[in-house]
């Protein structure tokens, strides 16, 4: 068996070998075969289709409208190290000098904005730019300006920049066109536009997941756009917008539990953030009322205690001396369930409410005191600001 698969194995090789020969120098000799068509050629092949693609497949539009209007933020700040203990050895100062600059370093840090004017206003979060002594601006087109801060909001984390126009005087920046809140609802596809991590300017695309975010502990003042379009650090006071390119908010935060994004990310209103940029560039800063009363959430343990049928309304646990809650009878344990004509449901909303009086406007306030409601007028005062720790 194993002499006939040797015959075998040999003869299948010397014919292979045969035929190898004689298709090489007498290709005539075995004559004619099937042929196949060749391969065609880059310039055979069918152009690409010049059809626009499908509507809603593409948000190039959106995307075009809005990039140039996209800026990255550079800042940097002094800060003062920890001294050297070297520092007070005579040996070492003898040597090496008493150089102020061992103590001091510089603190850098990059974040977004949107250019909201054509003179050069930009809009970005107040985080982003707190303590700098150095803004620098990096257009789209590559361009790299000096920026000035007209002034900031820390309660809303918004503030504002005027760029320098440079040696060229350039007046015609490229803004972005502002949307309206009342056009955008829950489910809508969004953009968000930054410089995440540093890594260039970059586009996200998700929808609006929820609208009117609060209690989340982020700034004094939340009415938070949700969303799941990609947000990462370095994307704050980016341009979140809507598929015809329009601003419809400022990203500001995420959820996060590893520093990246995890698909809830939070956005500040363009509602918001035209008012209080309006306020900032007028003057310089944004006034609210204040009456100076401290307030706590209804518990459902609190609303049963106190006899009422729901946790609605603001439990007042304490009340500034001199303050215009003060002045207008205003009592720890009472109860505020509206200003000036409008419910109130928790403390955030008797914050927001009392927040946009206008300071030195005498406004009605309604009161559950015991069983009993009590009105009383209030002339509202100005919020003092407020005062931040710096790291």
């Amino acid at each position: 068996m194993r002499r006939l698969w040797l015959i075998f194995a040999q003869t299948v090789t010397v014919s292979l070998a045969v035929l190898f020969v004689v298709s090489t120098l007498k290709p005539e000799w075995l004559g004619k075969f099937p042929s196949f068509p060749a391969a065609p050629s880059l310039s055979q092949l069918p152009a690409p289709a010049s059809e626009p693609l499908p509507a809603g497949s593409s948000f190039r539009e959106a995307a075009r409208r809005a990039l140039p209007s996209v800026v990255h933020i550079f800042t940097s700040q002094k800060v003062r190290s920890p001294r050297n203990p070297l520092l007070d050895d005579p040996l070492f100062r003898h040597f090496f000098g008493d150089d102020p600059e061992l103590e001091d370093q510089r603190k850098s840090g990059l974040g977004s904005g949107v250019i909201v004017s054509t003179d050069g206003y930009i809009l970005t979060n107040y985080h982003v730019i707190e303590g700098a002594d150095q803004i620098e601006i990096a257009l789209n087109n590559g361009r790299a300006l000096k920026a000035q801060p007209v002034g900031g909001d820390p309660e809303t984390d918004l503030a504002v920049l005027k760029l320098d126009p440079g040696k060229d005087g350039e007046r015609n920046f490229p803004a972005i066109r502002i949307g309206q809140m009342d056009n955008v609802v829950v489910g809508d596809v969004t953009l968000a536009i930054g410089n995440p991590f540093g890594v260039g300017q970059t586009v996200t695309m998700g929808i609006i997941s929820a609208l009117g975010r609060s209690h989340l502990g982020i700034n004094t003042f939340e009415n938070f756009i949700q969303t799941d379009a990609a947000i990462n650090p370095g994307n704050s006071g980016g341009a979140l917008v809507d598929i015809q390119g329009n601003l419809i908010g400022i990203n500001t935060a995420i959820y996060s539990r590893s520093g990246g994004s995890l698909g809830i990310g939070f956005a500040i209103p363009i509602s918001t953030a035209a008012n209080v940029m309006d306020q900032i560039i007028k003057t310089g800063s944004v006034t609210r009322g204040w009456i100076g009363v401290e307030a706590q959430e209804i518990t459902e343990e609190l609303a049963e205690s106190f006899g009422l049928q729901n946790t609605d309304g603001a439990l007042i646990a304490g009340v500034q001396r001199g303050s215009p809650a003060d002045a207008g009878g205003v009592k720890p344990g009472d109860i505020l369930i509206s200003v000036a004509g409008k419910p109130v449901k928790d403390p955030q909303a008797m914050l927001d409410l009392i927040a946009g009086q206008k300071p030195g406007d005498t406004v009605s306030f309604s009161f559950r005191r015991q069983k009993n409601v009590v009105e009383t007028s209030i002339r509202v005062g100005k919020r003092p600001p407020i005062r931040r720790d710096r790291e």
